[in-house]
């Protein structure tokens, strides 16, 4: 075993320093302000060689591969300084103390509060079997949060989590751990300092951490992160916001990728269709038309892996021609419905498939450890070889696989599944490692961000205009800036839909907000009417949107499955598509600075200690409050709302004051929303059915003056990387409160917004407005709401909303509505 007892020596080395133990070197480096690297060099080199960083401050060999995803910055001078008893490093905003004998380090806001401790004898440790240990103090009151993808509730504390990711079809969504990704980040949050701090583990072997289950009286209350190789390397990151932790963290591994707006859209989809025994395309067709006919709105289908079975097996990169005549015939087709295919692409070869020894000759898959055969292990169908994307040639050949065989029939979106490489049981079995040589038990867990690297390269390379939507099962840390992801083969329960939102939450504080869940449960019996119709209740507010089942009884779950209660189905979903403009502008906010588009109530309220447990009610962005009906049989929600706040109910308008619980009664239609004071929230009024085709002409823009707001409004054409050259419109807009309510909106960008009208709608209880002008000109005032609807510009005061509707072209500048509440007097006294 190796343990650090005590300090030796510490010197200045690489722009940090170098601390000598008598168990192992390690290395402290200020990389930011707010981000301090702390690596344990187990191994000794303290090679740089990351696939999941894109923010370094040095030489890394994965440089030329992450190409210009990654950017080089200049860590931060601290001054250093001994005493007798420790070290002292000081940077500007942090404190960092390496106290000699016991060995541990601790960290300090400039405040004097402590935001990290080791637990000496435990901190940095190798034990016999050379797992590498990280032993962290708990102080009363944390809270952890992330870990990635995890069932049960949302704060971990006193839970044990391993990353190890599998194929956990059907899992328990409070039990089962692993599931499908390896993102070894948490956020720690303090109810009673209420400051965050967040750890990611740059590490991708499996590992495991227990956040206080275990417990020795002769140490403090702890935390242990342990992994099966590879150093130590924590990058401990400062808040003291969530909102702070999450921005750094993916200054770290990636903002999310902005998706095609379809991509926001109802994604359809079930095994049943691509499982016919003929005329899979067809039926393809038909359901897409009879979504149609349904007045449901639709943007894409997720083609499971049926396509490519031929005499019973699935074979990656061929096409059942029984079960689809002619594919580039059949994507033609459904593009001109409007509906973006991805078709499923596995990164296994059955020992059968007909391409095998040709690939084989090519030398692209995973090796034994001495590197001269195939490792071969399980897989859907029997036993299989399996692409190792850690090498060069590797990528070129399967990209050139991946453009002959599914892109060049017209295909723009690529469906990654079962790659989490979790059926080869020889962790020794070789890989390339960019030609330095490697094991799957340390490289497994980036398999599949390496393969959306190649999905998002090879489509950019077939169709250049148009943006990426590549969507994947697994992921490493970073995933978010390749694909967009979901909670994988979940079992149809009352439970999933409940503990799946903590799930989807918990994933949004490690970058990954392009995510949601199989809505109605992949696996399992068809859900209940009720269920139904209460997860897509749920799931209209998740970024992905997909109705996806491999149903046990024989049936399959479609929005009309239910005939009596379709029509709660059909205007959930006709809610989402006119909640886009709110949910793409929030995407694009994660692109820019990693925000989540769905957060957890704790996120949005830190203030808050009341909210530390709830992974139930969430917020959309920082506006919209959803406390959706999980629970079976419910005729009463109970919604706490966070103190030192106001919402809105927003279908009454009715106003409630933070800091108490309230009861509202639920039916079947019920969706409970709350407008959290000083809202900007744009929704479409117009009602879009494809986003594809459709365009938002007519903009909803509510508003809650309680206290100051902002958001800013963002614009596109929704499908090419036009973007990128400024092809897009950003409204930044800011409202001040008061009894002069000033509304000012400010425009960057040149894309022409298809937005020909705006009715802005701004809550107020208590009065109507004396006055309304728009860039200074006086707005004219309805009494009736007939003449109001009927006339191109004006304002009305609505008493049952109690809410000021005006409404007015599209200014093509920046503009400025002014909303006067002063009281008027009529009588002259």
């Amino acid at each position: 075993m190796k343990i650090c007892n005590r300090v030796l020596n510490m010197t200045p080395k690489n722009n940090g320093y170098s601390i000598i133990t008598d168990g192992v070197e390690i290395r402290v480096l200020f990389m930011t302000d707010d981000i301090i690297r702390i690596r344990a060099g187990f191994d000794g080199t303290f090679a740089e060689e990351s696939y999941s960083l894109v923010m370094t401050a040095w030489e890394d060999r994965m440089d030329p591969f992450l190409g210009e995803d990654r950017k080089r910055i200049e860590p931060v001078r601290v001054e250093a300084e001994e005493t007798k008893e420790k070290f002292i490093l000081t940077g500007s905003h942090l404190i960092l103390e390496v106290e000699k004998e016991p060995f541990k380090i601790s960290i300090y806001n400039k405040e004097g509060v402590r935001l990290h401790a080791d637990i000496e004898d435990l901190a940095y440790l190798e034990d016999s079997n050379h797992r590498r240990i990280h032993t962290s103090e708990i102080m009363e009151g944390d809270c952890f949060y992330g870990f990635g993808e995890k069932t049960g509730k949302i704060n971990k504390h006193k839970k044990s989590m391993s990353m190890s990711p599998k194929d956990s079809m059907g899992y328990d969504p409070i039990e089962t751990d692993s599931l499908y990704k390896h993102i070894p980040f948490y956020i720690k949050c303090n109810k009673d300092t209420k400051i965050a701090s967040g750890y990611f583990y740059h590490t991708t072997y499996e590992c495991d951490f227990d956040m206080g289950k275990e417990h020795s009286n002769y140490w403090k209350k702890h935390s242990r992160f342990r992994a099966d190789g590879g150093d130590v390397d924590l990058f401990f990151i400062a808040g003291p916001s969530i909102h702070s932790v999450i921005e750094r963290y993916t200054d770290l591994t990636g903002k999310s990728c902005i998706l095609p707006r379809y991509a926001m859209g109802y994604l359809g989809s079930s095994m049943y269709y691509s499982e016919l025994d003929h005329d899979c395309d067809d039926a393809i067709l038909q359901f897409i038309d009879t979504v149609k006919e349904e007045q449901i709105p639709i943007d894409g289908f997720q083609l499971s892996s049926g396509y490519t079975v031929l005499n019973g097996k699935r074979y990656v990169f061929t096409w059942n021609n029984k079960r689809f005549k002619d594919p580039k015939d059949f994507f033609h087709k459904m593009e001109e419905a409007g509906v973006c295919v991805s078709p499923n692409v596995k990164p296994g070869l059955l020992l059968t498939h007909p391409y095998l020894e040709e690939l084989k000759k090519e030398k692209i898959f995973v090796t034994d450890g001495d590197g001269k055969s195939e490792t071969v292990g399980t897989w859907w169908g029997g036993k299989g070889l399996f692409a190792d994307f850690t090498s060069e040639h590797t990528r070129e050949i399967w990209k050139k696989y991946l453009k002959k065989h599914v892109l060049d029939y017209g295909v723009t979106s690529i469906w990654n599944d079962n790659c989490e490489y979790d059926s080869i049981i020889d962790k020794d079995a070789a890989c390339s490692f960019e030609g330095a040589g490697g094991t799957i038990g340390q490289l497994k867990s980036v398999m599949s961000n390496i393969m959306c690297h190649i999905s998002r390269e090879a489509i950019e390379e077939s169709s250049s205009e148009v943006r990426p939507f590549i969507v994947c099962r697994s992921g490493h840390a970073g995933i978010q800036r390749y694909a967009q992801s979901w909670a994988g083969d979940n079992y149809t329960s009352w439970d999933s839909l409940k503990y799946n939102i903590s799930t989807i939450l918990g994933m949004s504080l490690c970058g990954v907000t392009n995510y949601g869940c199989d809505i109605g449960g992949f696996y399992g019996p068809s859900p209940d009417a009720e269920l139904f119709v209460r997860w897509v209740q749920n799931g209209i507010f998740q970024p992905r949107f997909s109705i996806h089942s491999t149903n046990t009884d024989n049936t399959v779950t479609e929005p009309w499955m239910y005939s009596d209660c379709k029509q709660y189905i059909r205007d959930a979903i006709q809610f989402r598509y006119r909640l886009v403009p709110y949910l793409y502008s929030l995407m694009e906010r994660a692109h820019v600075n990693g925000l989540p588009i769905l957060q957890p109530m704790f996120a949005a309220f830190q203030h808050d200690e009341a909210c530390y447990e709830n992974g139930v009610d969430f917020m959309v962005g920082e506006h919209l409050l959803v406390a959706n009906v999980v629970e079976q049989g419910q005729k009463q929600r109970d919604v706490y709302l966070p103190k030192d706040e106001v919402f809105y109910d927003y279908y009454t308008r009715e106003k409630y004051t933070g800091g108490q619980t309230i009861q509202l009664p639920v039916t079947m239609s019920s969706i409970p929303m709350f407008i959290r004071g000083g809202a900007i929230i744009p929704i479409a009024e117009n009602q879009m059915f494809n986003l594809h085709k459709d365009q938002v002409t007519s903009l909803h823009l509510i508003m809650a003056p309680d206290k100051d707001g902002e958001f800013d409004f963002y614009e596109d054409d929704g499908i090419t990387m036009n973007y990128k050259n400024g092809e897009f419109l950003k409204s930044h807009i800011t409202m001040k409160a008061g009894e002069r309510v000033k509304v000012t909106v400010k425009k960057e960008g040149t894309y022409l917004s298809p937005i020909k009208s705006i009715i802005a709608d701004m809550i107020q209880t208590e009065k109507a407005p004396f006055w309304i002008r728009l860039n200074g000109e006086m707005l004219e005032h309805y009494q009736h709401r007939a003449k109001f609807e009927a006339a191109p510009s004006g304002w009305y005061y609505s008493r049952r909303l109690r809410s000021v509707l005006m409404k007015y072209d599209n200014p093509q500048g920046d503009y400025e509505l002014e909303v006067s509440f002063e009281q008027l007097d009529f009588l002259g006294m």
